[in-house]
């Protein structure tokens, strides 16, 4: 089978989340399973640098609209995976967020700059291209390219079918009504059963009503967002469309994620060297200004400073957590007034508290290693992979019970397959219960060394979710 992947995010080079940790990932795993994978994604300046002997294959014209003729580039990536680049400077030439300007607000052109992104996935899976290579099916992800199944859709002659996979139901891609003309949509596709969304053009609405078959990234998700309260305005088409829609559960690259050949680690370990654990954690304490307390338990942090994420949660609990005693360890960055205050509280309380602003591959990599418990207390999370990387790691994580982490964290309770710490209400409240279980668990030696050991040997590689991708694809 011959598979078009397209995303507005590929790690290493450009992610913003989860989507670029999949879109860096699954393929290989879909390739590994024989399947004929090509990934399109826009020729941002961090991707041309790593690849500056691409080859040009294509220049699509006349796309409708005001979408401009891009020129589309080859390469290959590390791992061997085709990588089909969209270059066209003016929109994708710009620096830093993907999708944000340097002030921190959404570019004025996203519409046109992801417009062509869609337009071209389409135009690859259409009779109007010019390569010998024409996918059967072409793999939307998100908002971003949302659009290629309606394109699919209008486009003349024979077509590839289209997957369209949600990330996060959160973004939608909203624009006016005046996009439709400037995106070369027919005004027929303007409409409830089409691309409007309460009088705006919806990217994200656009692919799910138009697509042949829906994922998400959690079965739990896919069954919370058929219901008004986690729906977010799209409940309605999800449940109209649910016999398209299933929820395949991401994977994690177990090879970059591997605490026994991790280097961005001051010890390496396993769950036969568990020890290993120690040595990181004394040397994550004295990286980050923490005291040097063997005997407080470490809790480890990797986020975005949103409310979504429930960081604002755990910032109200925090008093509470160092007087189990306990120690925080927190990195990311988000809204300003949680930026703000995180950075207050862990100046008043030094020593217990360690936060830095923004974002450091191999430093989330020593949280992950050297934390006691990591916790991710989110209000919705489509699937999550930190608390993937935690049971890995040997990190119990307390998670609340939502989408992903529903799916993938069984609480202690249970003493024989238990790996972690669940809560149910999105409250300070319930939060500080759980890391309070978790305190008193880590302070039991055994049973910790135990709980370690089952969450170690959860399988969490893309195997899984790849086999189900084929025969989903198979069935297209």
């Amino acid at each position: 089978m011959k598979i078009l992947f397209a995303t507005s995010e590929l790690a290493p080079w450009v992610k913003t989340g989860g989507l670029g940790e999949v879109s860096g990932t699954l393929p290989a795993a879909l390739r590994a399973h024989g399947v004929d994978v090509r990934i399109l994604v826009p020729a941002y300046p961090e991707i041309l640098r790593s690849f500056p002997n691409a080859t040009e294959i294509a220049q699509p014209n006349r796309l409708g609209g005001l979408l401009p003729a891009p020129m589309l580039r080859e390469a290959i990536s590390p791992d061997g995976t085709p990588l089909l680049l969209l270059d066209y400077p003016p929109y994708f030439k710009r620096p830093g967020s993907p999708y944000l300007g340097p002030e921190g607000r959404d570019w004025l052109d996203n519409h046109l700059r992801f417009g062509l992104l869609s337009r071209i996935a389409a135009w690859l899976g259409s009779d109007a291209s010019t390569l010998a290579w024409r996918p059967d099916i072409v793999h939307c992800n998100d908002w971003q390219t949302g659009l290629a199944p309606v394109y699919l859709n209008y486009l003349p002659g024979r077509s590839a079918k289209s997957l369209f996979t949600l990330h996060n139901l959160a973004f939608q891609g909203l624009f006016d009504h005046a996009s439709l003309f400037e995106l070369g949509l027919p005004d027929a596709a303007w409409g409830i059963d089409g691309v409007e969304f309460y009088g705006y053009l919806s990217f994200l609405k656009a692919g799910l009503q138009h697509a042949d078959a829906i994922t998400t990234v959690s079965p739990t998700y896919a069954r919370e967002i058929q219901t008004e309260a986690e729906g977010m305005g799209m409940a309605g088409i999800l449940r109209h469309r649910s016999e398209k829609l299933s929820g395949i559960l991401n994977g994690i690259d177990t090879n970059i994620w591997n605490p026994a050949s991790d280097q961005h680690l001051y010890q390496t370990y396993s769950a036969r060297r568990l020890d290993g654990k120690t040595t990181n954690k004394a040397e994550l304490q004295v990286e980050l200004g923490l005291e040097p307390r063997p005997d407080l338990p470490l809790f480890g942090v990797v986020s975005r400073l949103t409310e979504q994420k429930g960081l604002d949660l755990l910032l109200e609990a925090a008093p509470q957590v160092f007087k189990l005693p306990a120690q925080l360890a927190v990195l990311g960055s988000g809204t300003p007034e949680l930026q703000q205050g995180w950075a207050a509280l862990a100046h008043k309380h030094r020593g217990l508290c360690a936060v830095t602003i923004g974002f450091d591959e191999a430093l989330a990599h020593r949280i992950e290693a050297g934390a006691d418990i990591f916790v991710m207390p989110s209000r919705f999370e489509p699937c999550g992979l930190n608390q993937m990387y935690s049971l890995r790691y040997g990190t119990p994580p307390v998670v609340r019970a939502t989408g992903g982490l529903a799916d993938t964290v069984i609480d202690a309770v249970d003493e024989k397959h238990g790996n972690g710490f669940v809560f149910g209400p999105a409250t300070t409240a319930a939060l500080l219960q759980a890391l309070q279980r978790a305190t008193t668990a880590w302070r039991d030696p055994d049973r910790w060394r135990k709980l370690q050991k089952r969450g170690m040997a959860r399988d969490s590689s893309w195997e899984e979710a790849a086999r189900q991708y084929v025969e989903l694809y198979q069935r297209l």
